[in-house]
Protein backbone atom coordinates (compact mmCIF):
# COMPACT_ATOMS: atom_id res chain seq x y z
CA UNK A 1 0.00 0.00 0.00
CA UNK A 2 1.02 3.70 -0.31
CA UNK A 3 -0.57 6.51 1.78
CA UNK A 4 0.01 10.19 0.93
CA UNK A 5 -1.16 12.73 3.60
CA UNK A 6 -1.33 16.50 2.45
CA UNK A 7 -1.88 18.77 5.99
CA UNK A 8 -2.27 22.50 5.27
CA UNK A 9 -2.21 24.30 8.90
CA UNK A 10 -5.25 25.84 9.67
CA UNK A 11 -7.46 25.59 6.76
CA UNK A 12 -11.03 26.09 7.93
CA UNK A 13 -13.59 23.79 7.20
CA UNK A 14 -16.32 26.40 6.07
CA UNK A 15 -13.81 27.74 3.46
CA UNK A 16 -14.09 24.83 1.46
CA UNK A 17 -16.86 24.50 -1.03
CA UNK A 18 -17.46 20.81 0.03
CA UNK A 19 -18.23 21.77 3.20
CA UNK A 20 -20.55 24.76 2.03
CA UNK A 21 -18.22 26.83 1.81
CA UNK A 22 -19.05 30.16 -0.31
CA UNK A 23 -16.75 33.39 -0.48
CA UNK A 24 -13.56 31.58 -2.49
CA UNK A 25 -13.79 28.70 -5.18
CA UNK A 26 -12.30 25.39 -4.23
CA UNK A 27 -12.76 23.45 -7.43
CA UNK A 28 -9.49 21.18 -6.42
CA UNK A 29 -10.68 20.23 -3.07
CA UNK A 30 -14.32 20.10 -3.82
CA UNK A 31 -12.82 17.66 -7.17
CA UNK A 32 -11.14 15.90 -4.32
CA UNK A 33 -14.24 15.68 -2.39
CA UNK A 34 -16.06 14.28 -5.44
CA UNK A 35 -13.41 11.23 -5.59
CA UNK A 36 -13.26 10.35 -1.78
CA UNK A 37 -14.89 10.10 1.52
CA UNK A 38 -16.18 13.55 2.89
CA UNK A 39 -16.37 13.04 6.49
CA UNK A 40 -18.84 15.24 8.46
CA UNK A 41 -18.05 15.42 11.85
CA UNK A 42 -14.06 15.29 12.26
CA UNK A 43 -12.90 17.44 15.45
CA UNK A 44 -9.41 18.31 16.32
CA UNK A 45 -7.64 16.49 19.68
CA UNK A 46 -5.19 18.82 21.33
CA UNK A 47 -4.41 22.22 20.21
CA UNK A 48 -2.77 24.01 18.63
CA UNK A 49 0.11 23.24 16.10
CA UNK A 50 2.30 20.73 17.74
CA UNK A 51 0.18 19.29 20.42
CA UNK A 52 -2.22 17.99 17.66
CA UNK A 53 0.90 17.06 15.94
CA UNK A 54 1.51 14.59 18.88
CA UNK A 55 -1.68 13.65 18.78
CA UNK A 56 -1.08 12.41 14.84
CA UNK A 57 1.89 10.49 16.04
CA UNK A 58 0.52 8.75 19.42
CA UNK A 59 -2.52 8.42 18.10
CA UNK A 60 -3.97 9.76 21.98
CA UNK A 61 -5.03 13.19 23.37
CA UNK A 62 -1.95 15.07 25.01
CA UNK A 63 -3.22 18.27 26.45
CA UNK A 64 -4.02 17.34 29.75
CA UNK A 65 -0.55 16.20 30.95
CA UNK A 66 1.56 18.43 28.57
CA UNK A 67 1.51 22.09 26.64
CA UNK A 68 3.24 22.89 23.45
CA UNK A 69 6.23 20.73 23.51
CA UNK A 70 8.14 17.68 21.42
CA UNK A 71 7.69 13.90 21.42
CA UNK A 72 8.49 12.34 24.27
CA UNK A 73 11.42 9.52 24.98
CA UNK A 74 7.82 6.70 25.72
CA UNK A 75 5.73 8.34 23.06
CA UNK A 76 4.81 5.75 19.90
CA UNK A 77 5.25 7.68 16.42
CA UNK A 78 3.41 6.40 13.32
CA UNK A 79 6.30 7.24 11.31
CA UNK A 80 8.73 5.42 13.63
CA UNK A 81 6.49 2.38 13.48
CA UNK A 82 6.24 2.28 9.90
CA UNK A 83 9.55 2.75 9.43
CA UNK A 84 10.21 -0.59 11.56
CA UNK A 85 7.27 -2.18 9.82
CA UNK A 86 9.37 -1.19 6.31
CA UNK A 87 7.07 1.17 5.30
CA UNK A 88 9.31 3.92 3.74
CA UNK A 89 8.52 7.57 5.77
CA UNK A 90 8.70 11.05 3.96
CA UNK A 91 8.07 14.22 5.30
CA UNK A 92 7.95 17.12 3.36
CA UNK A 93 7.39 20.36 5.54
CA UNK A 94 7.64 24.30 5.50
CA UNK A 95 6.26 24.05 9.10
CA UNK A 96 8.93 25.56 10.81
CA UNK A 97 7.96 25.03 14.42
CA UNK A 98 9.39 21.33 13.48
CA UNK A 99 12.86 23.03 14.00
CA UNK A 100 12.19 25.15 17.43
CA UNK A 101 12.98 24.01 20.60
CA UNK A 102 9.34 22.70 21.19
CA UNK A 103 8.67 20.63 18.16
CA UNK A 104 12.85 19.16 17.37
CA UNK A 105 11.70 15.55 18.00
CA UNK A 106 9.07 14.87 15.33
CA UNK A 107 10.65 15.30 12.14
CA UNK A 108 13.52 12.88 12.97
CA UNK A 109 10.94 9.82 13.08
CA UNK A 110 10.65 9.95 9.07
CA UNK A 111 13.26 8.03 7.52
CA UNK A 112 13.90 11.00 5.55
CA UNK A 113 12.57 15.32 5.68
CA UNK A 114 12.96 17.79 3.52
CA UNK A 115 12.27 21.53 4.69
CA UNK A 116 11.20 24.31 2.98
CA UNK A 117 12.20 27.66 4.70
CA UNK A 118 10.52 31.12 4.50
CA UNK A 119 7.44 31.24 6.53
CA UNK A 120 5.55 33.34 9.37
CA UNK A 121 8.78 33.90 11.80
CA UNK A 122 11.29 31.41 10.52
CA UNK A 123 14.70 32.14 11.64
CA UNK A 124 15.98 32.54 7.82
CA UNK A 125 17.13 35.35 6.24
CA UNK A 126 19.69 37.37 8.12
CA UNK A 127 19.55 41.23 7.44
CA UNK A 128 21.51 43.11 10.47
CA UNK A 129 19.96 46.60 9.77
CA UNK A 130 16.22 45.97 8.28
CA UNK A 131 14.58 48.57 6.54
CA UNK A 132 12.54 49.90 9.48
CA UNK A 133 11.03 52.69 7.74
CA UNK A 134 9.80 51.37 5.23
CA UNK A 135 8.23 48.35 6.74
CA UNK A 136 5.94 51.05 9.07
CA UNK A 137 5.45 51.68 5.99
CA UNK A 138 4.19 49.25 4.16
CA UNK A 139 2.55 47.57 6.96
CA UNK A 140 -0.17 48.57 9.04
CA UNK A 141 -0.17 49.40 12.76
CA UNK A 142 -3.07 47.61 13.61
CA UNK A 143 -1.18 44.07 13.40
CA UNK A 144 2.49 44.75 12.70
CA UNK A 145 5.31 47.28 13.70
CA UNK A 146 5.21 47.09 17.67
CA UNK A 147 8.10 47.58 19.60
CA UNK A 148 10.27 44.92 20.11
CA UNK A 149 8.57 42.50 18.17
CA UNK A 150 11.13 39.84 16.58
CA UNK A 151 8.44 37.71 15.20
CA UNK A 152 6.69 39.95 13.09
CA UNK A 153 9.80 41.70 11.30
CA UNK A 154 11.41 38.36 10.86
CA UNK A 155 8.28 37.49 8.57
CA UNK A 156 8.65 41.38 6.99
CA UNK A 157 12.44 40.44 6.28
CA UNK A 158 11.72 37.00 4.99
CA UNK A 159 8.65 38.13 2.80
CA UNK A 160 11.14 40.75 0.92
CA UNK A 161 12.85 37.93 -0.75
CA UNK A 162 9.76 36.13 -1.87
CA UNK A 163 8.86 38.08 -5.13
CA UNK A 164 7.02 35.36 -7.43
CA UNK A 165 4.53 32.21 -6.98
CA UNK A 166 7.42 30.26 -7.35
CA UNK A 167 9.07 31.24 -4.25
CA UNK A 168 6.49 30.98 -1.92
CA UNK A 169 7.02 27.96 0.03
CA UNK A 170 3.98 26.05 0.21
CA UNK A 171 3.79 25.55 -3.96
CA UNK A 172 7.46 24.18 -3.38
CA UNK A 173 6.09 22.07 -0.74
CA UNK A 174 4.01 20.68 -3.78
CA UNK A 175 6.63 20.81 -6.19
CA UNK A 176 8.94 18.46 -3.86
CA UNK A 177 6.02 15.99 -3.01
CA UNK A 178 5.78 15.53 -7.09
CA UNK A 179 9.41 15.23 -7.16
CA UNK A 180 8.73 12.38 -4.66
CA UNK A 181 6.19 10.77 -6.58
CA UNK A 182 8.65 10.47 -9.79
CA UNK A 183 11.47 9.17 -8.24
CA UNK A 184 8.74 6.63 -6.10
CA UNK A 185 5.33 5.98 -7.51
CA UNK A 186 6.04 2.79 -8.71
CA UNK A 187 7.62 1.41 -5.48
CA UNK A 188 5.28 -0.11 -2.88
CA UNK A 189 4.51 0.25 0.69
CA UNK A 190 5.47 4.29 1.81
CA UNK A 191 4.26 6.90 3.39
CA UNK A 192 4.32 10.86 2.18
CA UNK A 193 3.25 13.49 4.44
CA UNK A 194 2.85 16.78 2.55
CA UNK A 195 2.53 19.27 5.23
CA UNK A 196 2.11 23.03 4.38
CA UNK A 197 2.00 25.87 6.42
CA UNK A 198 -0.55 27.59 4.36
CA UNK A 199 -2.72 29.06 4.89
CA UNK A 200 -1.89 29.88 8.60
CA UNK A 201 -1.62 33.34 8.29
CA UNK A 202 0.05 36.04 7.94
CA UNK A 203 -1.71 35.78 5.10
CA UNK A 204 1.00 36.48 2.36
CA UNK A 205 -0.07 35.48 -0.97
CA UNK A 206 0.54 36.08 -5.15
CA UNK A 207 -0.87 39.24 -6.09
CA UNK A 208 -3.15 37.51 -8.86
CA UNK A 209 -5.15 35.29 -6.20
CA UNK A 210 -5.64 38.28 -4.06
CA UNK A 211 -6.89 40.67 -6.66
CA UNK A 212 -9.39 38.30 -7.51
CA UNK A 213 -11.57 39.01 -4.10
CA UNK A 214 -11.52 43.26 -4.42
CA UNK A 215 -12.46 45.02 -1.09
CA UNK A 216 -13.10 48.43 -0.20
CA UNK A 217 -9.90 48.59 1.93
CA UNK A 218 -7.15 51.55 1.24
CA UNK A 219 -4.01 50.86 3.24
CA UNK A 220 -1.56 49.45 4.20
CA UNK A 221 -0.58 45.10 4.33
CA UNK A 222 -3.27 44.11 6.85
CA UNK A 223 -2.98 39.94 6.94
CA UNK A 224 -1.69 38.88 9.77
CA UNK A 225 -4.14 39.59 13.01
CA UNK A 226 -3.76 39.66 16.47
CA UNK A 227 -5.45 37.06 18.83
CA UNK A 228 -7.84 38.90 20.97
CA UNK A 229 -11.21 40.54 20.30
CA UNK A 230 -12.53 42.15 16.94
CA UNK A 231 -12.74 45.57 16.94
CA UNK A 232 -11.53 46.58 12.91
CA UNK A 233 -13.43 48.40 10.71
CA UNK A 234 -15.66 46.37 7.93
CA UNK A 235 -13.55 47.44 5.49
CA UNK A 236 -10.52 45.90 7.77
CA UNK A 237 -12.47 42.84 8.52
CA UNK A 238 -13.38 42.21 4.85
CA UNK A 239 -9.51 42.40 3.54
CA UNK A 240 -7.87 40.14 6.52
CA UNK A 241 -11.07 37.74 5.37
CA UNK A 242 -10.05 38.20 1.29
CA UNK A 243 -6.25 37.64 2.31
CA UNK A 244 -7.04 34.46 3.98
CA UNK A 245 -9.54 33.36 1.37
CA UNK A 246 -6.89 34.36 -1.36
CA UNK A 247 -4.20 32.01 0.15
CA UNK A 248 -6.98 29.24 0.63
CA UNK A 249 -6.86 29.50 -3.42
CA UNK A 250 -3.49 28.83 -3.48
CA UNK A 251 -3.35 26.07 -1.47
CA UNK A 252 -6.34 24.55 -3.59
CA UNK A 253 -4.72 24.92 -6.95
CA UNK A 254 -1.59 23.72 -6.03
CA UNK A 255 -3.44 20.72 -4.34
CA UNK A 256 -5.09 20.51 -7.64
CA UNK A 257 -1.37 19.51 -9.64
CA UNK A 258 -1.53 16.92 -7.05
CA UNK A 259 -4.97 15.58 -7.99
CA UNK A 260 -3.35 15.67 -11.68
CA UNK A 261 -0.62 13.67 -10.84
CA UNK A 262 -2.69 11.19 -9.71
CA UNK A 263 -4.99 11.22 -12.62
CA UNK A 264 -2.25 11.27 -14.75
CA UNK A 265 -0.42 8.17 -13.62
CA UNK A 266 -3.38 6.40 -12.14
CA UNK A 267 -2.53 6.60 -8.46
CA UNK A 268 -6.15 6.48 -7.73
CA UNK A 269 -5.85 2.37 -7.81
CA UNK A 270 -3.17 1.88 -5.54
CA UNK A 271 -2.81 4.87 -3.20
CA UNK A 272 -4.46 6.16 -0.73
CA UNK A 273 -4.72 10.01 -0.54
CA UNK A 274 -5.77 11.92 2.84
CA UNK A 275 -6.11 15.72 3.45
CA UNK A 276 -7.16 17.06 6.79
CA UNK A 277 -5.73 20.03 9.00
CA UNK A 278 -4.53 20.69 12.51
CA UNK A 279 -6.83 23.07 14.06
CA UNK A 280 -9.47 26.70 12.66
CA UNK A 281 -9.36 30.10 13.03
CA UNK A 282 -11.52 32.60 13.86
CA UNK A 283 -11.77 35.78 10.78
CA UNK A 284 -13.77 37.79 13.17
CA UNK A 285 -16.90 35.45 14.25
CA UNK A 286 -17.52 35.50 17.71
CA UNK A 287 -16.03 39.50 17.23
CA UNK A 288 -12.63 37.67 17.49
CA UNK A 289 -9.33 36.67 15.65
CA UNK A 290 -7.33 33.51 16.02
CA UNK A 291 -7.49 31.05 17.83
CA UNK A 292 -6.68 29.27 21.67
CA UNK A 293 -8.10 32.18 23.55
CA UNK A 294 -11.63 31.43 23.12
CA UNK A 295 -13.71 28.43 23.27
CA UNK A 296 -13.02 26.35 20.25
CA UNK A 297 -15.63 26.89 18.67
CA UNK A 298 -16.66 25.17 15.40
CA UNK A 299 -14.77 27.50 12.89
CA UNK A 300 -11.45 25.97 15.50
CA UNK A 301 -12.34 22.76 16.51
CA UNK A 302 -14.58 20.93 13.44
CA UNK A 303 -11.99 19.98 10.58
CA UNK A 304 -12.25 18.98 7.10
CA UNK A 305 -11.02 15.27 6.20
CA UNK A 306 -11.39 13.77 2.99
CA UNK A 307 -10.18 10.22 2.13
CA UNK A 308 -9.71 8.24 -0.22
CA UNK A 309 -8.47 4.47 -0.24
CA UNK A 310 -8.62 2.42 -3.01
CA UNK A 311 -10.76 -0.37 -1.63
CA UNK A 312 -13.15 2.09 -0.80
CA UNK A 313 -13.50 3.34 -4.25
CA UNK A 314 -17.19 2.72 -4.40
CA UNK A 315 -17.66 5.79 -1.86
CA UNK A 316 -16.49 8.21 -4.25
CA UNK A 317 -18.24 11.28 -3.28
CA UNK A 318 -20.42 9.70 -0.13
CA UNK A 319 -20.46 11.90 3.54
CA UNK A 320 -19.52 10.08 6.39
CA UNK A 321 -21.18 10.71 9.78
CA UNK A 322 -19.24 9.20 11.61
CA UNK A 323 -17.44 11.42 14.80
CA UNK A 324 -13.87 11.15 14.56
CA UNK A 325 -10.94 13.59 15.55
CA UNK A 326 -6.95 13.91 14.88
CA UNK A 327 -5.51 10.85 16.96
CA UNK A 328 -8.32 8.36 15.35
CA UNK A 329 -5.53 9.22 12.19
CA UNK A 330 -2.59 7.01 13.60
CA UNK A 331 -4.27 3.96 14.49
CA UNK A 332 -6.18 4.61 10.54
CA UNK A 333 -2.99 4.97 9.13
CA UNK A 334 -1.27 1.89 10.72
CA UNK A 335 -4.93 0.13 9.86
CA UNK A 336 -3.84 0.48 6.05
CA UNK A 337 -0.94 -0.42 5.90
CA UNK A 338 -2.34 -3.66 7.81
CA UNK A 339 -0.61 -2.74 11.07
CA UNK A 340 -1.67 -3.11 14.87
CA UNK A 341 -2.03 0.01 16.67
CA UNK A 342 0.03 -0.17 19.98
CA UNK A 343 -1.92 -0.62 23.15
CA UNK A 344 -1.08 3.04 24.51
CA UNK A 345 -3.18 4.05 21.76
CA UNK A 346 -6.95 5.62 22.47
CA UNK A 347 -7.99 6.84 18.84
CA UNK A 348 -10.37 4.36 16.75
CA UNK A 349 -9.31 2.90 13.04
CA UNK A 350 -11.47 4.71 11.06
CA UNK A 351 -12.00 2.68 8.26
CA UNK A 352 -13.82 0.22 10.13
CA UNK A 353 -16.54 2.70 11.22
CA UNK A 354 -17.71 4.59 7.86
CA UNK A 355 -20.97 3.42 8.51
CA UNK A 356 -21.54 4.04 12.04
CA UNK A 357 -23.66 7.08 13.31
CA UNK A 358 -21.72 7.27 16.55
CA UNK A 359 -25.13 8.31 18.58
CA UNK A 360 -23.16 7.16 21.63
CA UNK A 361 -19.36 8.65 21.15
CA UNK A 362 -18.47 11.89 23.32
CA UNK A 363 -14.98 13.07 21.93
CA UNK A 364 -12.70 15.63 24.34
CA UNK A 365 -10.40 18.64 22.73
CA UNK A 366 -8.80 21.20 24.07
CA UNK A 367 -5.34 23.10 25.05
CA UNK A 368 -3.19 22.95 28.14
CA UNK A 369 -4.86 24.72 31.07
CA UNK A 370 -7.22 26.25 29.00
CA UNK A 371 -11.27 24.96 28.75
CA UNK A 372 -11.71 21.58 27.48
CA UNK A 373 -14.57 21.05 24.71
CA UNK A 374 -16.65 18.10 24.79
CA UNK A 375 -19.23 17.08 22.02
CA UNK A 376 -21.33 14.66 20.85
CA UNK A 377 -21.78 15.49 17.39
CA UNK A 378 -25.38 17.47 18.21
CA UNK A 379 -24.32 19.51 21.33
CA UNK A 380 -21.03 20.95 22.26
CA UNK A 381 -20.06 21.72 25.76
CA UNK A 382 -17.34 23.81 26.63
CA UNK A 383 -15.87 23.54 30.49
CA UNK A 384 -13.73 25.93 31.72
CA UNK A 385 -12.02 26.05 35.26
CA UNK A 386 -13.20 27.46 38.16
CA UNK A 387 -10.03 29.46 38.85
CA UNK A 388 -8.96 30.64 35.52
CA UNK A 389 -6.22 33.14 37.57
CA UNK A 390 -4.82 30.33 39.20
CA UNK A 391 -1.57 28.29 38.18
CA UNK A 392 -2.04 26.00 35.51
CA UNK A 393 -2.08 22.18 35.54
CA UNK A 394 1.15 20.71 36.14
CA UNK A 395 2.88 19.29 33.19
CA UNK A 396 4.32 16.01 32.86
CA UNK A 397 7.41 15.46 30.87
CA UNK A 398 10.83 13.98 30.16
CA UNK A 399 11.38 16.86 27.40
CA UNK A 400 10.93 20.51 29.30
CA UNK A 401 10.80 22.83 26.34
CA UNK A 402 8.10 25.39 25.48
CA UNK A 403 7.35 26.53 21.86
CA UNK A 404 10.56 28.47 21.64
CA UNK A 405 12.49 27.79 24.48
CA UNK A 406 13.59 25.73 27.28
CA UNK A 407 12.00 25.47 30.59
CA UNK A 408 12.89 28.61 33.08
CA UNK A 409 15.30 27.97 36.17
CA UNK A 410 12.20 28.75 37.63
CA UNK A 411 9.96 26.61 36.08
CA UNK A 412 12.08 23.47 37.27
CA UNK A 413 12.90 25.06 41.01
CA UNK A 414 10.26 23.13 42.47
CA UNK A 415 10.22 20.21 39.55
CA UNK A 416 9.30 16.51 41.49
CA UNK A 417 9.60 12.85 40.34
CA UNK A 418 6.09 11.28 39.57
CA UNK A 419 5.55 7.99 38.73
CA UNK A 420 5.08 6.36 35.53
CA UNK A 421 1.16 7.37 33.62
CA UNK A 422 -0.39 4.59 32.23
CA UNK A 423 1.26 5.66 28.64
CA UNK A 424 5.30 6.02 29.81
CA UNK A 425 5.98 2.45 29.50
CA UNK A 426 6.84 2.33 32.93
CA UNK A 427 9.04 5.13 32.82
CA UNK A 428 8.19 8.08 35.84
CA UNK A 429 8.71 11.68 34.71
CA UNK A 430 9.10 15.05 35.82
CA UNK A 431 6.14 16.79 37.24
CA UNK A 432 6.47 20.92 36.81
CA UNK A 433 4.22 23.18 38.66
CA UNK A 434 1.69 24.97 36.39
CA UNK A 435 2.71 29.09 36.06
CA UNK A 436 -0.21 31.99 36.77
CA UNK A 437 -1.26 33.73 33.99
CA UNK A 438 0.44 36.28 34.07
CA UNK A 439 4.10 34.09 33.44
CA UNK A 440 3.38 32.03 30.94
CA UNK A 441 5.22 32.43 27.63
CA UNK A 442 4.05 31.37 24.01
CA UNK A 443 2.26 27.96 23.58
CA UNK A 444 0.75 28.00 27.17
CA UNK A 445 -2.74 29.55 27.41
CA UNK A 446 -3.57 32.51 29.17
CA UNK A 447 -6.83 34.93 28.83
CA UNK A 448 -6.16 38.33 29.43
CA UNK A 449 -9.57 39.16 28.61
CA UNK A 450 -12.23 36.85 30.64
CA UNK A 451 -14.69 37.47 28.50
CA UNK A 452 -15.69 33.46 28.15
CA UNK A 453 -16.93 30.91 30.18
CA UNK A 454 -18.72 27.73 30.57
CA UNK A 455 -21.32 27.12 28.06
CA UNK A 456 -23.39 24.75 25.97
CA UNK A 457 -24.64 24.96 22.24
CA UNK A 458 -27.37 22.80 20.51
CA UNK A 459 -25.58 22.60 16.95
CA UNK A 460 -28.58 21.22 15.78
CA UNK A 461 -30.79 24.27 16.27
CA UNK A 462 -27.69 26.83 16.58
CA UNK A 463 -24.71 25.77 14.34
CA UNK A 464 -22.96 28.95 14.65
CA UNK A 465 -22.89 28.75 18.61
CA UNK A 466 -24.08 32.05 18.97
CA UNK A 467 -26.53 31.27 22.01
CA UNK A 468 -25.57 29.04 25.21
CA UNK A 469 -28.51 26.89 26.48
CA UNK A 470 -29.02 25.61 29.43
CA UNK A 471 -29.93 21.76 29.49
CA UNK A 472 -28.52 20.34 32.80
CA UNK A 473 -28.87 16.64 32.00
CA UNK A 474 -27.04 17.09 28.39
CA UNK A 475 -24.10 18.58 30.42
CA UNK A 476 -24.57 15.79 32.84
CA UNK A 477 -24.19 13.46 30.06
CA UNK A 478 -21.39 15.38 28.75
CA UNK A 479 -19.64 15.77 32.00
CA UNK A 480 -19.81 11.74 31.79
CA UNK A 481 -18.35 11.11 28.82
CA UNK A 482 -15.65 13.74 29.86
CA UNK A 483 -14.83 11.34 33.35
CA UNK A 484 -14.60 8.87 31.49
CA UNK A 485 -11.57 10.24 28.68
CA UNK A 486 -9.94 11.38 31.07
CA UNK A 487 -9.96 7.93 33.03
CA UNK A 488 -9.14 6.34 29.85
CA UNK A 489 -6.02 8.74 29.26
CA UNK A 490 -4.77 8.47 33.01
CA UNK A 491 -5.22 12.48 33.52
CA UNK A 492 -3.84 13.35 36.77
CA UNK A 493 -5.50 14.31 40.14
CA UNK A 494 -3.78 17.87 39.39
CA UNK A 495 -6.08 18.17 36.22
CA UNK A 496 -9.20 16.57 37.59
CA UNK A 497 -8.61 19.69 40.49
CA UNK A 498 -7.78 22.28 37.30
CA UNK A 499 -11.19 21.29 35.77
CA UNK A 500 -13.35 21.07 39.00
CA UNK A 501 -13.93 17.64 38.49
CA UNK A 502 -13.93 14.44 41.46
CA UNK A 503 -10.65 12.27 40.23
CA UNK A 504 -11.39 8.73 39.74
CA UNK A 505 -10.38 6.52 43.07
CA UNK A 506 -6.60 4.77 41.66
Amino acid sequence: MKLVFVLFDTLNRRALGAYGGREVATPNFDRFANRAMTFDNHYVGSLPCMPARRDMHTGRLNFMHRSWGPLEPFDNSLPAILNKANVYTHLITDHFHYFEDGGATYHNRYRTWDLVRGQEFDPWKAVVEPPLERFARDYSDLHYNKPNERNRLQHQINRSFIRDEADFPGPQCINKGLEFLDSNRDADNWMLQIECFDPHEPFDVPEKYRKALPTDYDGPILDWPRYGPCTNTPEEIAEIRANYNALVAMCDHHFGRLLDYFDEHDLWKDTCLVLSTDHGFLLSEHEWWGKNIPPYFDEISHIPLIMHHPDHADRAGTRIDALTQTPDLMPTMLDIFGLEAPPETRGRPILDRLDEDDEERIIAFGMHGGPVGVTDGRHTYFRYPPDRDGPAPAEYTLMPTHLKSLFSVEELADVTLHPPLDFTKGVPVLRVPGLVPEKRGPGLYKDPYGRFGTSLYDLSNDPGQSTPVDDSPVVARLEDGLRGILKEHDATDDFHAWLGLDAPAR
